[in-house]
């Protein structure tokens, strides 16, 4: 009895400190397995003795009011994987559920490692029909309630096995944690993602995605899925679970710029319907063909992804997220700090013509307004009787677009005293370029053939001979040049390459874990050097890639009218010192119109374009003064504050209801709010000390008070401003 009490005390006082416990005996002979650290725990059972199960991710201090399905053989397993020629053990339908493999793992061990963000667990496991070693990596984080999961998989055999699909992570009893059915317990929180209209977020029942409660287990259920290598051009990669009744969210991103899936329902089988799942992971053979044949003393390891819990709704889930990315993922930088100013000669101005006599106004423009970088974006390399779309590929300036050549247009950037910089497509080579006479090995083929989209073909980073080329290309827009930006851009996708792969989906997942691979050695050969991620706008919004860049393009949307609703959704998937947004005044727009603009792009990194030479000089002075705000005021608080929503996510088809998004820190938030074509008096629910308007000041804006609300009135349409909020 006394060592009883004494073992009880130990795992408290371990979950206290905030360290991994591991659970102990029960009296009827079974045991569970515990992991805990900080604010996050996980809780498993074993089947048959030693066969690992999850039984539930919850916040450290939340009790459950009933017992999560009881530990069987084909559910709640911790690794799901299914290999070629074996049996799928139960009922599936469409589901990545059954594999026999998973089921019959038998747990070995557990390693902890000290991180420099916090703690790795591997909890390792072995097939024995197989033997296949399967270690499941967890790795806690000492700033937000978010794991860091992956699986690692080597064969230890004499024989190759192959690889049909295995989890990064998998999620168990997230719905019967209270009594109720999964339509009555929870709500599936996701995003709609796709050129001019991305971040758009839903929020649904489970039955309104398809998954119905037929008081059994289901052959179906919600699959959202990304094939190719723009990772998401249809859905975000992250989405979230919240159980309305216990009043917790689970949260999730898949860190991959490729191809990844995951679905969520019940567990296959007669004995326990109740147990739900959610199964996270990247390419796979039922999804994206990407079988992997695992060769004697090969290992194999999937994308990683963050998964997480925490008490409250949406917006906790978003600043979990928003920690664990600023904390484990993004790349040290400077720019970070500061949130310096872009220009970018694009969108609504140049649209891919450049030439200096049109770029020495907009220089002097965009330098007297306060920008501090200066991107001059596609076409300079392409002759004025060339498409730059299917030219590029050798990366040389044109000649008669630059009669001083292009250094001394870089020179009166820098002149201006702004940073200067360039627009780059380095995955791609034009059909018309002379680089198409490379090695086929050069480039993505299946079926014997090159692929080529949209003019295009599409270089194969496996090479390392188009490594050395794309290194070349920098170190001269850097080194000969004098860029210190890149605008490094991404306008195609492809499913695969067949070249030295065992399947196209692997090729390309090798593709793309090489171009994250030479993203970071250009940060790590120039530190100072600011890389912009963009692949048609947010078409490749993940945070693989932006492990090693310093911002995202948010859209190409060109249309200022519509872009709030682009903004708000954007914050939740990218921290908003990472999330650049367009501020695009045409020429002949008027004050308010300027100003909606500035307010678009000021809660995250300003991407100031539009012609601003020809601006009228009150609609100028709009732009001026907002940067000069943004400078002052909010460039220096953007970087540790996190998103929440007071109005929740905007519709870009909803053209009448006002839009708002908030940034917090400590007891002080910003706060941004949208007039569209409703009311004229905007009201924000929120408790408050004290309210300003910063900006716009001089376009009839009013801020009052109300009960437990903000209320802003605009005189017109289409007006928006920003307002600081303290508590």
């Amino acid at each position: 009895m006394k060592k009883q009490i004494r073992l009880c005390i130990w795992i408290g006082m371990m979950a206290a400190l905030g360290q991994p416990v591991v659970g102990l005996p029960q009296s009827d002979g079974s045991r569970v397995l515990t992991l805990q650290y900080k604010a996050l725990k996980l809780d498993f059972g074993f089947f048959d003795h030693n066969r690992l199960r999850l039984l539930t991710m919850l916040p450290g201090d939340y009790a459950r009011t009933i017992e999560p399905a009881p530990v069987e053989e084909s559910a709640g397993n911790e690794v799901f994987i299914h290999l070629t020629g074996e049996n799928r053990n139960a009922h599936h339908g469409s589901k990545l559920t059954g594999g026999l493999a998973g089921s019959r793992l038998l747990f070995v061990d557990k390693i902890e490692n000290p991180i420099p963000t916090g703690l790795q667990v591997i909890l390792v496991q072995r097939d024995p029909v197989r033997n296949l070693r399967v270690e499941s990596f967890y790795e806690f984080h000492r700033a937000s309630p978010t794991i860091r999961r992956y699986t690692r998989v080597i064969n230890e055999g004499e024989e190759a096995v192959g690889i049909e699909y295995v989890s990064s992570a998998v999620l168990h009893n997230y719905s019967n944690i209270m009594p109720g059915s999964p339509d009555e317990n929870i709500r599936i929180h996701y995003a709609y993602n796709s050129w001019k209209q991305e971040a758009q977020w839903k929020t649904a029942r489970p039955s309104d995605l398809g998954w119905n409660d037929n008081d059994a287990f289901n052959l179906n259920g919600i699959f959202m899925s990304n094939l190719g290598s723009w990772s998401t051009i249809q859905y975000l990669p992250m989405a979230m679970i919240e159980h309305v009744k216990a009043g917790i969210t689970w949260f999730w991103q898949i860190e991959h710029n490729g191809s990844w899936h995951w679905e969520m329902s019940n567990a296959s089988s007669w004995s326990a319907p109740q147990s739900t799942y959610l199964y996270l992971g990247g390419p796979d053979e039922d999804h994206s063909r990407a079988w992997k044949q695992l060769m004697p003393g090969e290992s194999y390891q999937t994308v990683p992804v963050a998964l997480g819990c925490v008490s409250g709704g949406f917006d906790a889930a978003v600043a979990a997220l928003t920690r664990y990315r600023r904390d484990v993922i993004i790349k040290p930088h400077e720019g970070y700090q500061a949130c310096p100013v872009i220009f970018n000669d694009y969108m609504n101005c140049l649209e891919g013509n450049p030439t200096t006599e049109k770029e020495l106004p907009l220089i002097e423009a965009a330098s007297r307004a306060g920008c501090d970088y200066f991107v001059i974006d596609a076409g300079w390399y392409a002759e004025l009787n060339e498409s730059w779309w299917d030219a590029v590929g050798l990366w040389q300036p044109s000649q008669s677009r630059f009669p001083g050549g292009l250094k001394s247009l870089m020179a009166a950037i820098r002149d201006k005293g702004m940073i200067p910089g360039l627009w780059l497509e380095p995955e791609v080579v034009g059909i018309k370029s002379p680089l198409k006479d490379k090695p086929d090995d050069w480039f993505f083929c299946r079926h014997g053939q090159r692929v080529i989209d949209n003019g295009r073909y599409l270089l194969d980073f496996r090479n390392p001979e188009v490594v050395r080329f794309a290194d070349s290309v920098v170190d001269r827009l850097v080194s000969e040049y004098g860029a210190g930006y890149i605008k490094m851009d991404y306008n195609n996708t492809v499913w695969g390459t067949e070249i030295l792969a065992d399947s196209p989906g692997q090729g390309l997942l090798q593709h793309n874990r090489a171009v994250v691979q030479w993203y970071g050695s250009c940060s790590d050969r120039y530190p100072q050097l600011v890389i912009e991620n963009c692949g048609s706008g947010g078409c490749r919004m993940d945070y693989a890639m932006l492990s090693q860049t310093q911002l995202q393009s948010s859209s190409d949307q060109t249309d200022y009218k519509k872009y709030p609703a682009i903004v708000v959704g954007a914050l939740a998937a990218v921290v908003p010192e990472q999330l650049a947004v367009w501020s695009y005044p045409l020429a002949a727009a008027d004050p308010k119109e300027a100003a909606f603009n500035m307010v678009n792009a000021m809660m995250c990194r300003i991407h100031q374009s539009g012609n601003l030479s020809q601006l009228s000089p009150a609609s100028y002075d709009q732009v001026r003064k907002g940067i000069t705000v943004y400078k002052t005021l909010l460039a220096s608080f953007i970087p540790t504050a996190h998103p929440f929503f007071p109005l929740g996510m905007p519709a870009m088809a909803d053209e009448v209801n006002p839009v708002a998004v908030g940034l917090r820190h400590g007891n002080q938030d910003y706060v941004a709010v949208w007039r569209l074509q409703g009311e004229k008096r905007v009201i924000i629910p929120m408790n408050y000390v004290g309210v300003e308007l910063i900006y716009p000041q001089d376009l009839g804006i009013k801020v009052a008070k109300g009960k437990n609300a903000l209320q802003v009135e605009f005189p017109d349409e289409y007006m928006a401003a920003i307002i600081k909020v303290t508590h």
